[in-house]
């Protein structure tokens, strides 16, 4: 008899296929002596639309809300089928004795083969394949250690649940407020919380009222003092009057009061998590959070060079420490190869700085696996991310960094002054962060990221240099110094930024600062449970978020629009609030642990669904397009919408029931020979130019033509496949606020 193993990918497929030597391979599967290996492509099953439940449910109609089913229905999804009917085969194959789940493991991967299961009506036992990463040493260690799957029942029920509330929730909300104001509204509880968010942001920035402020800098001695409030401790004062009078009545010398001197030690920031990982990439970069976990995915499954990415956990478990000379050796090449290899001879100290059980969920951080780099096989987007991860490996790897800090305190009369420096001693794990770091031998030429990140460095900068540092190290308590300078320091309050991908994403995993009512026990829950969404889901969410023209990006900045706005005005409170995700997760922990049932739960759902289309219904609020232009629909006739997308700014048909939409004008990496700035592509076939903000035209012939004559020109073929992509953007359907609801059901 053979074992049956399901994964999620097919590229997890091979590479499990590979260790367990199945050779004999199939369009669908692949076979050995003990084993069969097939897979999934994401979800194969998922949960039925409404007019799956009756005929009532085929027209979007007040007076059949809320659809609430008595049993729930699974159905194939129609793109993947024919892999679906491949997998049903391999599990009713009559020498298939047993079934192993080798899916991400995770709630939603425990769920992706699951459904399967169910929807084929298999009876066969089943095992649980629990990997972290798809190395061929971690694939038959986890094959070793085999997992029974009702260990994992309760992890099931508590995805079912996920999915099945969201779909009660989400649909039934999406349905009645397009139903109620004729317009394409949908809502969710992850993706209306984190709408308001960005919507609060911006009301802070709009409310915000600057003000100057006011410091004193003196230099004594060659040294830069400044000035701070005896009592507050605070660098600065609203107060102009008072900082000019002590400008004006101060002494010319300054009596030293205090000279501290300390030796210190920072350490290195903790190993990255998605989130953390995607708000760098960001900040770094400028790469959105669907891009940055795109590129994560490829490291993982095509080049194997890193752990699973779908992680919310910073730290690792105490059994792989043993495994960390082998990462080490494997990912010695390139700018890393002499750091890797003296770590690596090194006794590695496992601290709890970065090994923690209790602080690893379902998966520990994002750091390099035993499989050896070639990075010449990546591109320069997935070698920057690599680069991110191996930086931060080796620096947690490392030894601290310990410097000396002075601290001098002056006095001006009765005014106090303090001067500080910092000088390292041993550069440690900074050593890695260096600007221009790179251990290699001359005549390699990668060309990778070597920059530090923001933020991260505990250690603060010596902003007075050198001499400065001289300076103070020399000085004692009494000493006297004659101030050849004091001048007033100026400065404005700014509002908070607005936010981008990447700030977003840091703010949907700790979104207690927008909750409403602030319950603690709430507070910790949604802190425990990683806050809005998964770190699976969040890039998922921004991207719906966008694509329904709820919000906009403007440079790296996201806004929102008009149309979110009005929907926020128009949503029940409690799904604009984070708080009704913590009430949920909570409960879905409590299933996952067993401790709790799905049952009823959902019963709790579908009371709270019935609640919500009632204030729906009841509600007097009105809804207005108003980016409403004369353009009519080729395919209704209604007035079209402008709205701005992720790609450019489009036309949009406000007929929910159409969807019809055209480009008008497409953001490209074109740059205008004028002011180098990326130009604007608008118009259609041959009509179609470039259109900088500078004022340059150009068409998109000559366009091509310059291009050729100065060497840089793509040949036909590129050509061809940058308009042939545009032309299947521009028909991909969107605006239909039901394929919005219920697409991947992340809502």
């Amino acid at each position: 008899m053979k074992h049956l193993v399901i994964a999620e990918k097919p590229s997890v497929a091979r590479d499990i296929a590979r260790v367990l030597k199945c050779s004999q391979k199939n369009a669908s599967y692949m076979e050995g002596n003990d084993h069969i290996v097939t897979w999934a492509l994401g979800h194969l099953v998922t949960l039925a639309d409404p007019e799956q439940y009756g005929e009532q449910y085929k027209t979007w109609n007040m007076d059949t809300l809320p659809m609430l089913p008595d049993r729930w229905a699974l159905v194939v999804i129609k793109q993947t089928s024919r892999q679906y009917k491949a997998v049903r085969e391999q599990i009713f194959r009559k020498d298939v004795s047993d079934i192993i789940i080798a899916t991400d493991a995770g709630r939603e991967g425990e769920l992706v083969a699951r459904w399967i299961l169910e929807k084929a009506g298999s009876r066969k036992p089943v095992r649980r394949l629990w990997i972290s990463s798809v190395t061929d040493k971690a694939i038959r260690e986890g094959f070793g250690h085999l997992r029974p799957g009702k260990d994992f029942e309760p992890l099931y029920h508590a995805a079912q649940a996920r999915a099945e509330a969201d779909w009660v929730v989400g649909i039934n909300a999406t349905r009645a407020l397009t139903c109620k104001y004729n317009a394409q509204l949908s809502c969710g509880r992850v993706q209306t919380p984190t709408l308001a968010m960005i919507a609060a942001r911006e009301d802070e920035i709009k409310n915000f009222t600057p003000r100057t402020y006011y410091g004193l800098k003196a230099l004594a001695g060659g040294a830069v003092f400044t000035w701070s409030d005896a009592k507050s401790g605070s660098g600065h004062s609203f107060d102009e009057g008072r900082i000019r009078n002590i400008c004006r009545t101060a002494e010319k010398q300054m009596h030293i009061t205090e000279v501290k001197r300390k030796s210190k030690r920072s350490f290195p920031p903790a190993l990255y998590d998605l989130t953390t990982l995607q708000r760098e990439a960001d900040q770094r970069f400028g790469f959105s959070a669907r891009m940055t976990l795109n590129i994560l995915q490829r490291l993982y499954e095509e080049h194997k060079v890193l752990t699973y990415p779908r992680t919310d956990s910073r730290y690792l478990t105490s059994d792989m420490t043993g495994t960390l000379k082998e990462r080490l050796d494997a990912c010695a090449t390139g700018p890393y190869r002499k750091t890797a290899a003296r770590l690596s001879r090194q006794d590695i100290a496992a601290n709890s700085s970065f090994v923690d059980d209790a602080r690893v969920s379902d998966h520990h951080a994002i750091i390099p696996t035993e499989q050896f780099v070639v990075l010449e096989h990546m591109t320069n987007d997935e070698r920057k991310i690599y680069d991110m991860v191996v930086r931060r490996f080796l620096a947690v790897l490392s030894p601290a960094c310990e410097y000396e800090d002075i601290s001098v305190t002056g006095m001006l009369g009765q005014e106090t002054f303090h001067a500080r420096s910092s000088v390292v001693r041993k550069a440690g794990w900074r050593e890695i962060y260096d600007a221009g770091w790179q251990d290699i031998d001359e005549e390699t030429d990668w060309k990778g990221g070597a920059a530090g990140i923001s933020g991260a460095l505990s250690v603060p900068p010596d902003s007075t240099g050198v001499q400065s540092e001289k300076i103070l190290a020399d000085l004692k308590t009494g000493d006297l110094l004659t101030v050849s300078s004091l001048s007033v320091t100026e400065g404005r309050t700014t509002p908070p930024a607005h936010f981008t991908e990447g700030t977003l994403i840091a703010a949907m995993e700790d979104p207690v600062r927008y909750m409403q009512h602030k319950d603690r026990t709430l507070a910790r829950t949604l802190g425990e449970t990683g806050g809005l969404g998964t770190v699976a889901t969040r890039a998922d969410i921004i991207e719906k978020l966008l694509g329904s023209f709820l919000m906009e990006k403007k440079g790296r900045e996201l806004h929102i629009t008009s149309k979110g706005r009005q929907l926020l005005s128009l949503v029940p409170p409690d799904l604009k609030s984070p708080e009704l995700t913590a009430q949920w997760e909570t409960r879905l922990k409590s299933i996952a642990q067993g401790k709790e049932s799905a049952k009823e739960f959902m019963t709790e759902i579908e009371d709270y669904t019935r609640s919500l289309i009632r204030e729906i219904k009841e509600s007097e609020g009105t809804f207005r397009h108003d980016n409403v232009t004369r353009h009519k629909c080729p395919q209704c006739g209604r007035l079209m919408l402008e709205v701005n997308g992720r790609h450019g700014r489009m036309l949009v048909c406000q007929d929910r029931e159409c969807g019809h939409r055209e480009t008008i004008s497409r953001r490209t990496n074109a740059r205008c020979p004028i002011c180098h700035k990326k130009m604007e592509l608008i118009g259609k076939g041959d009509a179609q130019r470039f259109v900088c903000s500078c004022g340059h035209k150009e068409k998109l012939s000559a366009f091509q033509e310059r291009r050729k004559r100065e060497g840089k020109g793509a040949n036909k073929r590129d050509v061809a496949a940058y308009m042939k992509k545009q032309a299947k953007e521009a028909n991909e359907p969107v605006n239909n606020a039901f394929a919005e609801a219920l697409k991947n059901l992340k809502l």
